[in-house]
């Protein structure tokens, strides 16, 4: 019997999860200053269409790098064990978990895709929504376009790729100059070394010739030094972050020669935005976003593409971050598009879909939605599922037309429904720490279930 006020779908044995093991992971997150525009890249005409650089599947890997890790089994929850015996919950169809038959069905109708001249975006949506398969390079491309990386019209792609590769190439040399080495460039540039001795050619100014501003002490606004020292504790910060980015995959972590120079990519990256970006610069866990971007285009087959997985990776997390800016802005916590209300629009979501839930957790055990939510929203779920589950959502969340902010609101709402059972029968210690370590469970499933949300929602 359904419970007053609360859709018979919501009231199934299917919503209740066991838990599992495991040490508690820590929001690190700070914010700073107002929000200022991301720098965008438009878009440029170029000639003939190349032909498509995806590579079919195959046992051997061409990629250097290290395969993606294959997603768990998934866990054998009460949630599994219910559903098996329960039968359809409400009238509703449970979705089972992606089969290999399913991502070769997907993959052969993305290889079709892929392959036309102008790629239909939406039928690209609509297939890369139900999972990507972690074969021949197609997430890499796909991510590309859902990002806005690459144009529809793969006759683009050529002249696009080119020149933002370049783009970033000039980033670099830029915005990750020393200033003893901009010093000496401008000082070449003036002439002033073409005639000298070599010993005093080597880019250190004369103690006559040292200016106000070149001075490493000097404390004015245009001081390159000043400037150097200010980006300093923002760069010591990026280290500190990368470093701890996901310790358990050596494609990330540990003392071999590609895992640094991952590591220095990353670095590089978060280094560039938060320069370009000064009213947002670099706020703690951007790393843990740009982390599966970075690893999917490395771990592309394609040597020419995997050789540039850093410049793709920039652009493309400028767009993701695009987004989500406003979440990372401390000035507008407050206001109506900051991460104080994004985190109720959750609550108000949640309390739309189910009342009692609602009721119990921020009225009866007194949860702020805050303690848990923050970091599921602010990281993109990313620390809350283990790596390749992340992928999966992200497939989800990258393809919704109505933009990610949305499809992860409705995905929090879901993986609170999905522990409700457990959730009504505990106080504010127990919930707590159910939310702060969320259970494993069927991912396909909980995406299911945030889609079926934004159904009851719209009817």
């Amino acid at each position: 019997m359904a419970k007053k006020g609360v859709p018979d779908w919501l009231n199934s044995s299917m919503w209740s999860t066991s838990p599992s093991p495991g040490d508690d992971r820590l929001l690190r997150h700070s914010s700073s200053a107002v929000s200022q525009p991301i720098v965008e890249i438009s878009p440029s005409p170029s000639p003939p269409p190349p032909p498509l650089r995806v590579s079919p599947p195959s046992t051997k890997s061409a990629a250097p790098d290290p395969p993606l890790p294959a997603p768990p089994p998934p866990a054998k929850t009460e949630s599994n064990d219910q559903r098996n015996g329960s039968g359809n919950a409400g009238g509703e169809n449970w979705t089972p978990e992606a089969s290999p038959v399913g991502d070769v069905s997907r993959q052969a109708q993305l290889l079709a895709e892929l392959s036309k001249k102008v790629i239909n975006l939406k039928e690209v949506r609509k297939i890369a929504s139900q999972g990507l398969p972690d074969h021949a390079g197609i997430r890499s491309i796909v991510w590309k376009l859902l990002l806005g990386y690459l144009p529809p019209d793969r006759s683009f792609w050529p002249s696009e790729m080119a020149k933002k590769r370049s783009q970033y190439k000039q980033f670099k040399e830029e915005l990750l100059m020393k200033p003893s080495e901009i010093t000496r460039r401008l000082d070449k540039s003036k002439g002033r070394d073409s005639n000298e001795p070599k010993n005093e050619g080597s880019g250190v100014l004369s103690r006559s010739e040292i200016t106000h501003e070149d001075h490493p002490l000097s404390l004015g606004t245009t001081s390159t030094w000043n400037n150097f020292f200010k980006d300093s504790e923002v760069m010591e910060q990026i280290d500190r972050d990368v470093m701890r980015t996901h310790p358990d995959l050596h494609f990330f972590s540990g003392d071999s020669v590609a895992a640094r120079s991952n590591q220095d990519a990353l670095k590089n990256i978060l280094i560039i935005f938060a320069k370009l970006n000064p009213g947002i610069r670099y706020v703690q866990g951007m790393n843990e976003i740009l982390a599966p971007i970075f690893y999917i285009f490395k771990n592309d087959p394609d040597e020419g593409n995997s050789a540039h997985a850093e410049s793709d990776a920039f652009f493309c997390f400028v767009e993701l971050m695009s987004g989500f800016r406003d979440n990372f802005c401390q000035q507008l916590d407050n206001s109506v598009v900051g991460i104080r209300s994004t985190i109720t629009r959750l609550s108000q979501l949640l309390k739309e879909h189910d009342e009692e839930l609602w009721r119990h957790l921020e009225i009866t055990t007194k949860i702020n939605p805050q303690f848990y939510a923050f970091r599921w929203i602010t990281l993109l779920l990313t620390q809350e599922f283990n790596f390749a589950d992340s992928l999966r959502i992200w497939d989800t969340l990258l393809s919704d037309l109505e933009g990610p902010q949305e499809t992860l609101l409705r995905i929090c709402c879901a993986m609170l429904i999905l522990v409700r059972r457990r959730l009504l029968a505990g106080d504010f210690t127990s919930n707590l720490k159910l939310l702060q370590k969320y259970p494993p469970g069927n991912i396909s499933h909980m995406l299911y279930v945030a889609d079926k949300l934004r159904s009851k929602s719209s009817g």
